[in-house]
């Protein structure tokens, strides 16, 4: 599908955040077709230009990979916010605009002059998406948000990690992604409201509340059962064996997720699915280390690619442990279109992660074509001018017109 012709075309979204979280919302927006305009400061930009290593190009035009992770499908305006001239071009986006992303400090939008009352009394059918660390309000509402903080702040890295005494953050900023895709999911919606009310909606997440809202079966562990989770390395705490296991050339994991499978592991392992301690899952949560004991010393045998493919056979859930490189090399990677390639400014032709959605074609002979219309991130200020030209195009447009003479 042509992202030009997405579901979200002749949509202008207005990005004005940084980093990550807010950008990831805006990207996932542009990738469904709408229109994004970046706003960025005049000379240096959203900071994630700067984080590196990774920096890839040339060396007078070194590129961080950070920023290009987050940022295609968009364009950039460099504006000072703090000049007339700032405001007074932001003044015209928001005019313009469907939607607006932003991640500052909870009041640091109101101090440019862009209150909630401000920006519905430039456009009531605005849609606002507010991401913010904590949360805009309650009493730590305004703390700065950082992706590692609020993973610790929010309990996650301590069910992460080889034990309990060694708390873990995951190896991707999950706290910024989650807030993000929770952002564009509240824009969506208010998108949908907008259609029946013909009026927008400010929408609020942020990186507690989306960890916090995927904690799932830990949560109530805790809630309902009071029981405190903890990190338990590569194995799950409700489902046995569930997790990775050590076999004659590395790792493999498998998903035993009820008792025929269980049955049918056993067996192909030689190990009794009868054993008191291994009868049910229940007993198998409570003897999981004699379980590991057990099935490593069998899977110890033979090499991950023969047991993958032993398991797999009998209808068992299992999986190899790749590396990144590995998995972009994957052909089921590719075939599912998380895989695109873009023509960047400074660096040519280029491959980014895709979208992770997919949509059917409409009509019968209809191909559907992953990649086709997608944006390189782009360079700082690199459509200062066409974004101003277009805004006057709008303007022009909704002059009245004037009045017949005679």
């Amino acid at each position: 599908m042509d992202r030009s012709e997405g579901p979200l075309k002749g949509t202008v979204v207005v990005d004005l955040s940084r980093a990550l979280a807010g950008p990831h919302t805006a990207m996932l927006l542009g990738d469904l077709g709408a229109r994004v305009i970046k706003v960025e400061q005049p000379g240096t930009g959203d900071e994630t230009r700067g984080w590196g290593p990774p920096f890839v190009g040339p060396e007078e035009e070194r590129i961080s990979t950070y920023f290009l992770s987050c940022n295609r499908n968009k364009e950039s305006i460099e504006l000072d916010l703090k000049s007339d001239d700032g405001i007074e071009q932001l003044t015209r986006l928001v005019r313009a605009a469907d939607v607006l992303v932003e991640n500052f400090r909870p009041g640091v939008l109101d101090r440019l002059g862009f209150s909630v009352g401000r920006l519905e009394e430039l456009n009531p059918r605005l849609v606002v998406c507010s991401i913010s660390g904590f949360g805009h309000d309650g009493p730590e509402g305004g703390r700065a948000g950082y992706d590692q903080i609020a993973q610790g702040e929010a309990g996650l890295m301590s069910l992460t990690g080889p034990s309990s005494k060694e708390p873990t953050k995951t190896g991707v900023a999950i706290g910024d992604v989650l807030a993000g895709m929770n952002g564009a999911q509240g824009v969506l919606a208010a998108l949908v409201e907008r259609g029946r009310t013909g009026r927008g909606r400010v929408v609020r997440t942020s990186l507690l509340s989306s960890i916090v809202g995927v904690h799932a079966f830990q949560g109530t562990r805790w809630t309902v059962a009071r029981e405190v989770p903890s990190a338990l390395g590569n194995q799950h705490p409700s489902i046995a064996p569930y997790g990775a296991f050590a076999c004659m050339d590395g790792m493999l994991q498998v998903a035993v997720g009820g008792e025929a499978q269980w049955a049918r592991f056993a067996g192909l392992l030689g190990l009794d699915a009868e054993d008191p301690r291994f009868r049910d899952n229940a007993s198998r949560v409570a003897h999981r280390e004699a379980l590991i004991a057990e099935i490593e010393a069998v899977l110890d045998q033979g090499t991950r690619d023969e047991w993958l493919s032993r398991i797999g056979g009998a209808g068992v859930p299992c999986g190899a442990v790749r590396t990144v490189d590995q998995v972009y090399e994957w052909d089921q990677t590719r075939s599912q279109g998380l895989v695109v390639s873009v023509e960047h400014p400074v660096l040519g032709e280029v491959e980014l992660p895709g979208s992770a959605l997919r949509f059917d074609p409409r009509d019968p002979g209809e191909s559907e074509e992953f990649g086709r219309g997608y944006l390189p991130p782009p360079a700082l200020g690199e459509h200062n001018d066409a974004v101003r030209a277009w805004l006057d195009e709008v303007e022009r447009e909704r002059e009245p017109a004037a009045e017949p003479v005679g």
